[in-house]
């Protein structure tokens, strides 16, 4: 039985995307359908119960009080739910994914409700937690879809993990309890698509079987015609009707990728051409979180960002060396000793390199990182890199800031938000990286830069994504500099994955299957 509050005005029809598995694709078509229907004049919005991924975005909206400085401070969601509000061409909303779950361990995650951490919690801990959580989840379904006219469900991971399903909050016991029909989504390139359709069917009970309207194939490749008989299998075996195959979407590189998945795959580990280009290596951190910070200088055709994986040294030619954020700031720093990255970037720093830390980042350039609470784990304190003269505490309440402000350090706009917990105190920061101007003059010291000019770090993610900033930056450094609007081709790689969303799938049968 539903347990939305039928009091309460339902305003939007809802159609709900599970996988067959994850990384299947959920998150980038949801972001396709939201661009593609809001685009007919549809008010839409994204919503996903619960996500996993270190890549977080500030929200517009929080139940947060202000901060000391009587800051408003923001609430945090998925990137991925972010980019899809972006698509729907609406704020991000802490209701579009109420419940983000932060990996810091292997076997625990911090929790965010609705944009405000609420602890860390081992996996089997938290799977008692979630059907607690369930109220909020459904809550924040009513009021996201008390604003649209339609809202676009997406599942996480695999519907049919079964042995989970006591303590679904996101799948399909919030179909039931939410009354949404389901379009089961399967990805063909990597293999194995007709069995995970017959298995998903296998797996599902009688009751959740009719809940599902169809099925979509993604991310095809070659003809057709070869795979149709395949099909026909998946028909006939579920007798669910196939809605769809959305071929590869070539541009899927230049959008936010939701998790470090993403690292994985060769798209997204170089940018720009060989030679003369500024060649920036980032170390993959084994809790590697809003790596989307480097997105802005990957699309720059001066520019090769190369991440560098585990067992591979960082190599000698490298310009610029790049720590990007973490989740557990102190089990990164052990992963660049056990790594010997530590001795590349410090022979790299003799050489003349550059060194740039961002969030944790920053933090890791420091003399000691300290944790006495245990708030990412062990409680202690780790050396830092010693590279600027700065020691961080982690504690307090996590920061949460939008930024929009003038530096009057590169006499550029900063975009970019906050998002840590911890202080960073220390001699080094009267040598800020950045002096931001608020709207009443006032100037705010941000980070920290070395005496050479040479190390610099700041908590700010999202700083190379302003244009004027990130070209400033790039003088700075030699490189060569282009006329890249960074935001104007995140916009335009919506617009066309909304023409392949509606050159693939029959959008009008879709709509008519949400309720």
């Amino acid at each position: 039985m539903p347990l939305l509050d039928p009091a309460v005005p339902k305003r939007a029809r809802c159609l709900m995307i599970q996988g067959t598995s994850s990384d299947v694709g959920k998150s980038l078509l949801v972001a396709g359908l939201c661009r593609a229907y809001t685009r007919r004049g549809i008010t839409v919005r994204p919503f996903k119960a619960q996500n996993m991924s270190n890549n977080a975005a500030v929200s517009v909206d929080s139940d947060l009080p202000p901060g000391p400085d009587g800051e408003i401070r923001c609430g945090e969601i998925g990137r991925a739910q972010a980019l899809q509000a972006r698509a729907c061409k609406m704020p991000a909303s802490i209701h579009m994914n109420p419940v983000l779950l932060k990996p810091q361990a292997c076997v625990g995650s911090q929790v965010v409700l609705r944009g405000r951490a609420l602890g860390n919690w081992p996996a089997r801990h938290y799977h008692e937690l979630k059907p607690m959580l369930m109220p909020a989840v459904l809550d924040s379904l009513r009021r996201t879809a008390a604003l649209a006219e339609l809202v676009i469900v997406e599942g996480a991971g695999s519907g049919t993990e079964v042995y989970l399903r006591h303590c679904d909050i996101t799948n399909m016991n919030l179909a039931e309890l939410a009354d949404l029909p389901v379009v089961v989504l399967t990805d063909n390139d990597r293999g194995g698509a007709i069995a995970a359709v017959v298995g998903t069917y296998l797996l599902h009970t009688a009751e959740e079987r009719a809940r599902i309207v169809g099925y979509i194939v993604n991310k095809f490749r070659g003809d057709f015609s070869l795979y149709e008989p395949g099909c026909q299998v998946m028909t006939e075996q579920t007798g669910w009707p196939l809605l769809g195959v959305v071929r590869w979407f070539e541009g899927a590189g230049r959008l936010p990728a939701e998790d470090a998945l993403a690292l994985e795959k060769p798209t997204r580990q170089t940018s720009g051409a060989a030679g003369s280009a500024l060649l920036v290596v980032v170390p993959q951190l084994s809790r590697v979180a809003n790596f989307d910070d480097l997105d802005p200088l990957a699309a720059e055709a001066g520019v090769v960002v190369r991440w560098i994986p585990p067992g591979e040294p960082i190599p000698a030619e490298a310009n610029v060396v790049l720590l990007p954020g973490s989740k557990t700031t102190r089990a990164d720093l052990d992963v660049l000793r056990r790594e010997g990255w530590d001795i590349d970037i410090h022979a790299h720093v003799r050489r003349g390199g550059r060194v740039v830390g961002l969030c944790a980042g920053f933090q890791m350039l420091g003399h000691v990182v300290r944790d006495p609470l245990g708030i990412e784990g062990a409680a202690g304190e780790t050396p830092g890199l010693g590279l600027l003269d700065i020691e961080t505490t982690i504690g307090g309440d996590k920061r949460l800031i939008d930024i929009d402000r003038f530096d009057s350090v590169s006499g550029q706009r900063v975009v970019g938000y906050e998002m840590h917990m911890g202080r960073t105190d220390g001699p080094g920061l009267a040598r800020p990286w950045l002096r931001l101007v608020g709207a009443d003059g006032g100037e705010t010291p941000e980070g920290a830069v070395s005496a050479d000019g040479r190390i610099t770090g700041a908590y700010i993610h999202g700083l190379f994504a302003a244009d004027g900033f990130r070209s400033h930056w790039l003088r700075q450094l030699g490189a060569q500099i282009s006329e890249l609007d960074f935001e104007a081709q995140v916009e335009a790689t919506l617009e066309a994955l909304a023409d392949h969303v509606e050159a693939n799938l029959d959008l009008d049968a879709l709509l008519a299957l949400a309720r």
